[in-house]
């Protein structure tokens, strides 16, 4: 180990609060040499971005305190070096991305003036990080890149604002790239570039890659070795194959046995009445036509998934429903009435038939108000369950239903991971017991065994009490399990439309094909198998 090029010996960080001291990594060792992947597996709070945020200096000390343990790099202790030592290297050395965008992209200035800082701010001058901005973004995927470096980042879809970030932590063709969830916000095909991008780069620097992730399909394409992680502690690892194969702890097993996409295909029930029908929907920003002559229909207890790439279209078309958008034409019946020629008045009561999970928890939910206040506030606004002892046990009820605990309700969102905080955002929309819920990649921030929780909760309430989906997703295991119907999306328009086994087994049109081809599959060795064959057909 005295070789690695990055190494953490027993390290262990807790977190002091006023309700006691949480121990968020206990006695956590691992390393990894250049040119190697290692990824780190684990989920929402079982301590994997706190281990990264340790390396990278950047936890909040108070609350959080590095009780023990030391982080070698190249030999030096990165824990024994001034502030201005580690500035040198952080950004330059070791780079970092982030599991939510948003919150680290500056929403005042251009993307492109953002990645350039990452080069000015370590001596670079600026006509080579503009060139460079560039070149970056089109390696990452961001269309028309001399357009792009002028945009700001809410003008880009979660997809691409991940881009974005993965763009800024290799300008610096850093030693050591940490990636936590860098592909949870991605489709299938980008994150296949993006992966694929990573891989070019650690064979051209000898970059060391620590992934921290809780997509196993990700594992079984990228990773050498894995870290489990459970409660702060490792409790797995070794090569990818051995623990996909054999795994020898009980929480591992759970983790692998969750993975979805092995689940029996549902079928669409027939003569169910119908709830929801789109009709030619039109929607257009400037030049760019985000939407276009779009029409679905909807039945009571049907889950209607909608894939696609990021751009296609998916967001806008949940939005456009709902009134959060305004479309240009087009219609959207709600049991026979048009939701878009609705009063206000009228549409507020139609809210509470229809509730929609958003992408971004940590945009979507009030960060000053508690978890208990976010749940319960719709209760407010429609005026129902106005006892409060009854408002509490509920709420406990929904938070016990999505994973969490009760005592989780007095805390505020920005003291949950942001698994923890979709999870938060899916109780808010099932405490009105909704006819249609709209979720809007609403499990593509959960680890698996807490993706699968929710979505069997989900399933349950569609069989139990007819509630019917709109499933916005870009993972098709999951949406292979869930769904009975799907729509496939590109460049604002329906390409492709019919039931789940057919779109799965028999895809007609090539887009959805190449959606397909690009899935990831959790088998390390299937996985391979797929590689080799994408090779040989190119």
């Amino acid at each position: 180990m005295s070789n690695a090029l990055l190494e953490v010996r027993n390290l262990s960080v807790d977190f002091h609060t006023a309700r006691g001291t949480v121990h968020a990594v206990r006695d956590v060792s691992w390393s990894i040499n250049r040119g190697e992947t290692l990824a780190v597996l684990g989920e929402s709070g079982s301590g994997k971005s706190v281990s990264a945020s340790a390396v990278m200096n950047i936890l909040d000390i108070p609350p959080a305190q590095i009780i023990a343990g030391e982080i070698y790099f190249e030999g030096q202790n990165l824990l024994a070096m001034s502030n201005e030592q580690r500035r040198a290297i952080n950004g330059k050395r070791i780079a970092m991305i982030f599991q939510d965008p948003l919150s680290h992209l500056n929403p005042v200035y251009p993307v492109g003036w953002q990645i350039a800082e990452m080069m000015t701010a370590h001596g670079r001058p600026m006509s080579e990080a503009r060139a460079r901005t560039l070149d970056l973004l089109n390696r990452v995927g961001i269309p028309e890149p001399h357009n792009a470096v002028g945009k700001y980042p809410h003008q880009f879809s979660g997809g691409q604002r991940q881009r974005l970030m993965i763009a800024m932590a290799l300008a610096l063709k850093p030693d050591i790239l940490i990636a936590d969830e860098p592909t949870t916000a991605l489709d299938v095909t980008i994150q296949a570039d993006v992966l694929a991008l990573l891989k070019e780069l650690q064979a051209e620097t000898g970059m060391g890659l620590v992934l921290i992730t809780h997509d196993l399909g990700v594992v079984a394409e990228i990773a050498d070795r894995v870290v489990v992680m459970s409660q702060g502690q490792i409790v797995e690892q070794g090569s990818v194959r051995d623990v996909y194969h054999a795994p020898q702890h009980a929480y591992t097993q759970k983790l692998i046995g969750s993975a979805p996409g092995k689940g029996q295909i549902k079928t669409l029930q027939p003569d169910l009445p119908l709830l929801l029908e789109a009709k030619a929907l039109c929607k257009t920003y400037g030049r760019f036509t985000a939407l276009k002559d779009v029409s679905l229909t909807l039945a009571r207890g049907q889950s209607l998934a909608v894939v696609g790439e990021s751009g296609s279209g998916k967001s806008t078309l949940a939005r456009a429903i709902l009134r959060l958008e305004t479309a240009d034409s087009g219609a959207a019946f709600w049991k026979g009435q048009d939701l878009l020629a609705m009063s206000p008045s009228a549409l507020l009561g139609v809210r509470r038939q229809i509730q929609m999970v958003f992408q971004d928890p940590t945009q979507s939910l009030n960060p000053r108000m508690s978890v208990y206040q976010l749940i319960s506030e719709g209760w407010d606004i429609h005026r129902l369950m106005p006892d409060r002892n009854q408002r509490q046990v509920r709420v406990r009820e929904l938070l016990e239903q999505v994973g969490l605990s009760a005592e989780h309700a007095s805390r505020y969102p920005h003291q949950f991971s942001g698994g923890q905080r979709q999870r938060i955002a899916i109780a808010r929309a099932l405490a009105l017991e909704p006819e249609l819920i709209i979720c809007d990649e609403a499990v593509s921030a959960l680890d698996v065994s807490i993706q699968a929780q929710v979505i069997a909760l989900l399933d349950d309430l569609r069989e139990r009490l007819g509630i019917s989906f709109l499933f916005i997703a870009h993972d098709l295991g999951v949406v292979r399990d869930f769904a009975d119907t799907v729509i496939v999306m590109k460049a604002g328009e329906i390409v492709e439309r019919g039931p789940t086994e057919q779109i799965f087994s028999a895809p007609s049109h090539p887009y959805t094909q190449r959606l397909l081809a690009a899935a990831l599959d959790p088998d390390p060795d299937v996985q391979a198998q797929r590689r080799l064959l994408a090779t040989a057909q190119a």
